[in-house]
């Protein structure tokens, strides 16, 4: 993507299923070979966020800001037309995710170490959010990576004759865990 498509598009921040290596990944390569996305770097949250782990480990970040950990993740430019994209397989209309403002430190800059950088995330529904919250026992990881992800169910493997949140209200509503691996 130019300067010109990163000046009109938006940063975002990706911290599960999106990142470099996992399952939903393909979507991001398709958008950086389409022009309507590149990639910016490694990023973490400036405030610490509870990132947790949902039905089948799907990860979720929550928009409780000071819980939970300085989250892990990868930064995005990217085109109107990618976040279209984006905000289509996240189901913002549907009300799975929300994309919401979120302030990350770029890591690794040539000139600074750490530049704080305006981007958007894609956080839980707060419909469900604090639920899932009390779900995790108030615990969140620092980063979704392949230890996290154990377990990981693909969307097209998941029961199809209930939505997603149908999924999310039946998870919430089981035993928590006695400690979260």
């Amino acid at each position: 993507m130019g300067a010109e498509g990163v000046m009109d598009g938006h940063f975002v921040f990706t911290y599960g299923t999106l990142k470099r290596g996992f399952s939903n990944h393909s979507l991001i390569q398709e958008l950086v070979c389409a022009g309507d996305a590149s990639f910016v770097g490694e990023a973490r949250t400036t405030c610490r966020l509870p990132l947790v782990c949902g039905p089948y480990r799907v990860p979720f970040l929550l928009n409780f800001p000071g819980a939970g950990e300085h989250v892990a993740g990868e930064l995005y430019a990217v085109s109107p037309r990618g976040i279209a994209r984006m905000d289509e397989l996240e189901g913002t209309r549907r009300g799975h995710y929300e994309r919401l403002p979120i302030s990350v430190a770029l890591l690794g800059h040539p000139v600074s170490p750490k530049v704080e950088v305006a981007a958007e995330a894609y956080y839980a529904h707060p419909s469900y959010a604090g639920e899932l919250w009390r779900r995790s026992e108030e615990r969140g990881y620092a980063g979704y990576s392949e230890k996290e992800a154990m377990g990981y169910v693909k969307r097209k493997d998941r029961p199809q004759d209930i939505t997603f949140l149908e999924q999310i209200r039946l998870f919430v509503s089981s035993p928590s865990p006695q400690t979260q691996t």
